[in-house]
């Protein structure tokens, strides 16, 4: 048998089980399978038919501790994020995070922080110090991958957002808005226009700039937007050039501002989980925006209103005629969109406002685009088709 024949049939083993005979298993390979049976198997005794890998994680807790262990050391932090999810959707290892030995065997991803804020109010004292210490880890992981991008990007786009008619340079030219400005200076005989007013880019004073508006959807179906959201908001909080404002709401809201130079303190002010009152949330929110014409309000949310629907549209549309650029994300994840209510999308996109998903990777660029008052339904054409 060839190398290839045998590794192929080592692989089909470990998927199939024990059952699978078209392997034998040596090794590490027998502690691998041994943890692939503890969560995929049914379990000695049972009565079903066939070899297939199903569901059976029982135990005490130093069982689990030891099998988090094992995957950690055969398998890539990929593969042991997925069997996480796993363990905590079949077998309810979610239950198991509560003791604080178990917060030491498992890897730390956005995932798990979205689990243990869920479980933040049933937590006891000793767990939330260990679950504190895995939410921090995988913050500051996030932030330092947006954090210089994020910057760089936003700088950018409030410096380009100036106007000034006496530009300094070329470079400063913002030529697509001086043709505009002189089509009446078209010459046909010379088939050019003659720019008699420059537009250009200004550069702008180190000021607050921008107003950013960030309403959370705190539903059990947003727990990783939640989790990127307060990243991003964050890092927009440290920028002098925007005052930056956040919300998270349920039938409730929650003023969280004065926690944005924590991420990890905004997180754990959040509770996933109840009901929705976007319309609430929406309302609160008018009162932090002063200068429309100079705001971005940002609602992320699947949209299901447990409030008044006809109202929550009104708000939309009186944010959208006073000058505030609204955008709508689905979802700040890099999962696509979560189920979402179609028909406030669809009456959404009615007003102007496109509902769509993004992933954190797009982010930077999709503030930078509201930020220059950019058509956002343009963009997110742009944006699906390069994707």
């Amino acid at each position: 048998m060839s190398t290839e024949t045998t590794e192929r049939a080592r692989r089909w083993r470990l998927v199939l089980g024990e059952r699978s005979r078209c392997a034998t298993l040596t090794g590490s390979d027998q502690t691998m399978d041994a943890a692939l049976a503890a969560l995929y198997n049914r379990g000695e005794g049972s009565s079903d038919a066939g070899g297939d890998r199903s569901a059976d994680l029982s135990g005490s807790a130093p069982r689990v501790a030891r099998w988090l262990g094992d995957i950690r050391e055969y398998f890539p932090s990929t593969v042991v994020q997925v069997m996480q999810s796993d363990a905590m959707d079949r077998m309810g290892l979610h239950q198991l995070l509560l003791e604080p030995e178990m917060m030491e065997a498992v890897e730390p991803d956005v995932h798990l922080v979205g689990t243990l804020l869920s479980l933040n109010q049933v937590m006891p004292a000793e767990a939330r110090e260990s679950a504190r210490a895995i939410v921090r880890r995988v913050v500051d992981d996030l932030e330092r991958r947006v954090a210089q991008k994020t910057r760089s990007v936003v700088r950018g786009a409030i410096d380009r957002s100036a106007r000034t008619h006496r530009p300094r340079r070329v470079a400063d030219v913002d030529w697509n808005a001086t043709i505009r400005r002189n089509l009446a200076h078209y010459l046909p005989e010379h088939r050019t226009v003659i720019p008699q007013t420059l537009v250009g880019y200004g550069r702008r004073s180190q000021g607050v700039q921008k107003d950013v508006v960030l309403a959370i959807d705190q539903s059990g179906s947003m727990a990783s937007s939640v989790v990127y959201a307060s990243v991003f908001g964050a890092v927009l909080a440290s920028m002098s050039t925007l005052k930056t404002s956040l919300v998270v709401f349920d039938t409730a809201v929650v003023d969280l501002t004065e926690q944005l130079t924590d991420p990890v303190e905004v997180l754990f002010g959040t509770q996933l989980g109840g009901g929705t009152n976007i319309n609430r949330a929406i309302a609160y929110s008018q009162t932090l925006i002063d200068r429309p014409q100079d705001s971005i309000f940002v609602l992320i949310s699947d949209l299901y209103e447990g409030g008044v629907r006809a109202e929550m549209l009104r708000r939309v549309a009186a944010m959208k005629s006073a000058g505030v650029q609204v955008v709508v994300l689905l979802a700040l994840s890099d999962e696509g969109a979560p189920f979402y209510d179609r028909q406030n999308a669809a009456a959404l996109a009615e007003l102007g406002v496109p509902a769509f998903a993004c992933t954190p990777d797009a982010f930077p660029e999709l503030m930078a685009a509201a930020i220059q008052g950019q058509p956002l339904d343009a963009w997110v054409d742009q944006h699906l088709d390069e994707g």
